[in-house]
């Protein structure tokens, strides 16, 4: 079952570069070359292209196309997001739109960054004209003002606080996580953990408060105890479903801020004995590889990473090329679909939850 909440504000997606390489079995980039006629492609693999294309519906873009043409831009994707799962699907998304555009994409881990002025100079050493920034990053202030400054074009994606003087893509992460919330309590659930993201992005709060909203609207207590505090990681949801299935009336469901913590809820109630979901219920955010690769598969809000940070880069790619980043145009704030994706790991309620648990394995980490 999926419930689509939102229409994304561009209208329906439409088949794009990576969709063709995946039908055909090739690279984006020889994609790319058939389309553009360029002579080095076998007539093979010509053959096998043009047989996707129109069997996909797929319509080249002329914005890309006639970027073709021009200097190759450098575009700097700066990272220091916790889950690797999450990067893996931005850089999907960016180098796809990347190789289209004939962007070159300069890959930085800001983990343990320097000051956001030396990390400006930085960029401009590699002649960057432009920046994508992903959480935690997109929410830095220090560093945004830096990257304004230098005149830099950037996108934030993921934020839930759009600057006026960037471009944004984002969900609406307090409906996304309102609708969860709100679907598990359908299920019956009324005990239901949450476990909050990273305290410095601000779609935490966002999916927090979308959690809180739906509790309140059913007539439900916010229960302190039910609140623990993740980071995104899975290390930091296997101590945050530790201690709500210690609790002495522990949750029917556990609700995660993404899906590196769910996996986590998931593994820490197989620990216990649990079944999931007949004794449990954990829910995801991001419909990351990750939320197939699990048993059973997460019930989870698909928020669309690789779309955003395709979008992002076409974005940054024609404001370098055109020069739209000038203070008479204006910067784009693009808000897409989320949808919230019904499998195995969530279920109706149990005619009589179980109480605490002692754990089947001693002090053995999971």
């Amino acid at each position: 079952m999926t419930i689509r909440t939102r229409k994304p504000r561009s209208g329906t997606r439409g088949p794009t570069v990576a969709d063709v390489a995946r039908h055909a079995g090739v690279s984006p980039m020889t994609v790319s070359r058939v389309i553009n006629s360029e002579p080095t492609v076998l007539p093979a693999t010509c053959e096998k292209v043009t047989a996707a294309i129109e069997a996909l519906g797929y319509v080249p873009n002329p914005a890309a196309r006639s970027l073709a043409g021009g200097r190759q831009c450098r575009i700097a994707l700066l990272h220091a997001n916790p889950s690797a799962a999450y990067l893996s699907e931005f850089l999907m998304g960016s180098l796809a739109q990347a190789s289209q555009f004939d962007v070159q994409l300069i890959v930085e881990h800001c983990d343990i960054a320097p000051s956001p002025a030396e990390l400006v100079r930085k960029l401009a050493g590699h002649r960057v004209d432009a920046v994508l920034l992903p959480p935690p990053l997109c929410d830095d202030a220090a560093l945004l003002a830096a990257l304004q400054k230098a005149g830099l074009p950037m996108a934030q994606i993921a934020t839930g606080q759009a600057v006026d003087f960037a471009h944004a893509l984002t969900i609406d992460d307090e409906a996304a996580a309102y609708a969860m919330t709100q679907h598990l309590i359908t299920l019956g659930h009324q005990r239901i953990g949450f476990v909050q993201g990273a305290c410095d992005q601000t779609a935490s709060a966002l999916r927090r408060a979308g959690y809180v909203r739906a509790l309140a609207e059913a007539g439900l207590a916010l229960a302190d105890d039910l609140l623990v505090q993740g980071d995104f990681t899975y290390r930091s949801g296997l101590a945050c479903a530790e201690s709500l299935l210690a609790l002495p009336d522990r949750p029917t469901a556990i609700f995660a801020s993404n899906d590196d913590m769910a996996a986590a809820a998931v593994a820490v109630a197989h620990r216990h004995g649990l079944d999931v979901p007949r004794d449990l219920s954990v829910a995801g955010f991001d419909n990351s590889a990750m939320s197939t690769t699990i048993w059973p598969e997460l019930t989870t809000i698909d928020q669309p990473v690789a779309e955003m940070a395709r979008q992002a880069t076409a974005i940054l790619a024609e404001a370098v090329r055109n020069r739209t980043n000038l203070p008479d145009k204006p910067v784009q704030h693009v808000r897409l679909a989320f949808q919230l994706l019904c499998r195995a790991s969530a279920g109706p309620l149990a005619s009589k939850p179980g109480g605490n648990v002692s754990p089947r394995l001693g002090g053995a980490e999971v």
